[in-house]
């Protein structure tokens, strides 16, 4: 079953078109991608899981495992190789 696109306008006057109901900006959600640092890495569900979470540092990050992690809505495995990097070049990794 294909749902139709709807076109919307976000509260800062961006106009998009959607099929599912979710109410995100793709527009406004590139505008708050981070141009450095690990969260610059992720996609914008994962970065908005962690941010949700309050995982904003790689210290923070390193005080989850792996398996936290895959428990936090709109993060996935994909994500895991990216952010395991980022520690690594900070000396850290992820909580046993």
């Amino acid at each position: 079953m294909t749902r139709i696109k709807t076109k919307r306008t976000c509260s800062n006057g961006h106009t998009f078109y959607k099929r599912t109901d979710c109410p995100t900006c793709p527009i406004c959600e590139k505008q708050r991608k981070p141009d450095d640092g690990f969260l610059s890495l992720l996609s914008s569900p994962a970065r908005n899981a962690l941010l949700n979470h309050g995982i904003d540092q790689l210290e923070k990050l390193a005080q989850y495992s792996t398996k936290d992690l895959l428990k936090l809505h709109g993060l996935g495995k994909a994500s895991l190789p990216l952010l395991g990097e980022a520690l690594m070049e900070k000396g850290l990794k992820f909580k046993e």
